[in-house]
C-alpha cells in the first residue's frame, strides 16, 4: 500500500504539482481551506459541509437548501414553504407552493434548486430560470403551466379595450355572446364575442379562453 502510494505521489509529480509540495494524491487530501504544512490556501472560498473550493463569489451554505449558494447572504432570505432562497423583495411578497423549488424548469427542464442561474418566482408562484423567463416573454406572457399572467399586464389590456372599441365587429357578429374562463381570476363569465378578445368582466383581463359555444342574444333573434 505504502509503495503504492509512493508510485502514485511519483506519478503525480510528473504530471505537474497540484495545490502545494505537501500534496501527493489526490485522494489523500483531507478536505480543507488550507494546508497543515504551509498555509498554502487552496479556495477563496471552502464549505466544510459540502466541501466545495471555488473564487470569492460571496457564497455562503444554507442549511435548508442543503447546498452552498452564490450570495451576499444579507440579499437572500430562505422561503420555508417554497423550500428555495429568494431574493429579500421577494419576502412576504410572493405566492408559496410547497415545494415548488423542487420542480424543474417548465422551459428548460432542467433543475431549479440547485441551478446557479436565479429562479425567477411569477405572480402565481411558479418558478422559471430568470435567463428562461426573459426568453418566454420574447413569445408570450402567460405561465407555460396554469396560463396565468407571467406579469402585470394592466396596461396592455387597456391598449386593447381602445382597439377593441375602435374595431367593431361585423352586423352578424355584433350581438353574438360567448361564455369565457378567465386564466387570472378562474372567473367565468358571459361577454360579447370580439375577434380581437374577450375581457373577463370580473378582473378586467383579456387573459381568458372561450368556454362554450357562440350563440346569438335572443333580443335581437
Amino acid at each position: 500500500m505504502a509503495a503504492t502510494a509512493r508510485e502514485d505521489g511519483a506519478r503525480s509529480r510528473q504530471r505537474g504539482q497540484r495545490g502545494c509540495e505537501h500534496y501527493d494524491r489526490g485522494c489523500l487530501l483531507k478536505a480543507q481551506q488550507t494546508c497543515e504544512e504551509c498555509s498554502t490556501l487552496f479556495g477563496e472560498y471552502y464549505c466544510n459541509i459540502c466541501h466545495l473550493f471555488d473564487k470569492d463569489k460571496k457564497q455562503y451554505h444554507c442549511e435548508n437548501c442543503g447546498i452552498c449558494r452564490i450570495g451576499p447572504k444579507e440579499d437572500f432570505f430562505h422561503c420555508l414553504k417554497c423550500n428555495l432562497c429568494l431574493a429579500m423583495n421577494l419576502q412576504g411578497k410572493h405566492k408559496c407552493i410547497e415545494n415548488v423549488s423542487r420542480q424543474n424548469c417548465p422551459i428548460c427542464l432542467e433543475d431549479i434548486h440547485t441551478s446557479r442561474v436565479v429562479a425567477h418566482v411569477l405572480p402565481c408562484g411558479h418558478l422559471l430560470h430568470r435567463t428562461c423567463y426573459e426568453e418566454m416573454l420574447k413569445e408570450g406572457y402567460r405561465c407555460p403551466l396554469c396560463m396565468h399572467s407571467a406579469l402585470d399586464m394592466t396596461r396592455y389590456w387597456r391598449q386593447l379595450d381602445d382597439e377593441v372599441a375602435q374595431t367593431p365587429m361585423p352586423s352578424e357578429y355584433q350581438n353574438m355572446t360567448v361564455d369565457i374562463l378567465c386564466n387570472d381570476c378562474n372567473g367565468r363569465s358571459t361577454v360579447q364575442f370580439h375577434i380581437l378578445g374577450m375581457k373577463c368582466k370580473i378582473c378586467d383581463s383579456y387573459n381568458t379562453a372561450q368556454a362554450g359555444g357562440r350563440r346569438i342574444s335572443l333580443d335581437h333573434q
